[in-house]
């Protein structure tokens, strides 16, 4: 039977050569995205800046709508169709989206880098990776076995197959798939399909392909038992980041203690967080929960 671990863990992330937190406060952040650096809200980031002015390409300001809206402001030159990016050996296209980021989750490096400890040597490892987006971990999966890249934007999954060529890995065994998350999971149920491990990044709100409708709150324990049922004993883990929610980490880390009771290994919870540039303040950027086989 799976252990739930009750103390938090903080999962951080540190800046690398095209990619860093150079300060944060007074409800935004600085970012450096390669040659460019960029502000954007951050509602968490309670505290007052370390630097007295930012210096920055542009700055993201939200709209009146709580729930997304918006438009960035330039005030030095941006490239319009974005610039290559790497981390490690995947290689990515960076740009400024409507929806405030810039094409990547940067504060999901260390789950990249834990999902690779989890797969150890394995280079046959099956893995699912649901809300892929621009595909970003699942070419890091991708160097230890094949991987099934399923989101519900054509858009998102087309630049992942651009990301998958700009990284030289367009040979990969990568599955490229536009369908709904929930739906495409409980066809793999009754498929009797398995997996090793699957990583899941659901929004607080969206829509598939068809028009579905996704509610966090409402839909994520039907998903949470379907992915249950695609892992068994032999299984390495299920990562599940939740961002833009009011509950905390111990609220979804029971929800899969109760799915992987049958299974051994490890529920795990915490925060996300990411360290500023050469300063050690982290902030924090989401929850997340984590079943673990050892």
């Amino acid at each position: 039977m799976a252990e739930l671990i009750h103390q938090p863990v903080l999962l951080t992330g540190e800046g690398w050569a095209d990619y860093g937190l150079v300060d944060s406060g007074a409800g935004r952040k600085l970012e450096r995205y390669g040659d460019y650096r960029f502000i954007r809200p951050e509602p968490q980031a309670l505290w007052q800046p370390r630097m007295a002015e930012w210096d920055a390409h542009g700055e993201f300001v939200p709209g009146a709508d709580e729930d997304g809206g918006g438009r960035w402001n330039y005030t030095k030159p941006v490239p319009r169709d974005g610039w290559p990016l790497s981390w490690g050996d995947v290689g990515f296209t960076a740009q400024c989206t409507p929806f405030r980021h810039l094409g990547f989750f940067p504060d999901m490096a260390p789950v990249w880098g834990w999902m690779g400890q989890q797969l150890g040597e394995r280079r046959d490892a099956s893995t699912l990776n649901l809300f892929g987006y621009t595909g970003v971990g699942t070419l890091a999966l991708s160097q230890y076995g094949p991987v099934t890249h399923v989101d519900a934007s054509k858009k998102s999954v087309a630049q992942a197959r651009v990301n998958a060529a700009l990284s030289g890995m367009e040979s990969r065994p990568v599955r490229w798939i536009v369908d709904d998350a929930a739906k495409f999971t409980a066809r793999e149920v009754r498929r009797g399909k398995r997996y090793d491990g699957i990583i899941m990044d659901p929004p607080k709100f969206g829509r598939g392909p068809d028009g579905e409708v996704w509610r966090l709150e409402e839909h994520l324990p039907g998903l949470i038992h379907d992915a249950r049922q695609l892992l068994d004993e032999n299984s390495r883990f299920l990562f599940l980041t939740v961002y833009a929610v009011r509950m905390s980490s111990l609220a979804i880390a029971g929800l899969l203690d109760e799915a992987f009771a049958g299974l051994p290994g490890y529920v795990e919870h915490g925060d996300l967080a990411v360290r500023e540039d050469g300063a050690g303040r982290m902030l924090p950027t989401a929850i997340f929960a984590r079943w673990r086989r050892d």
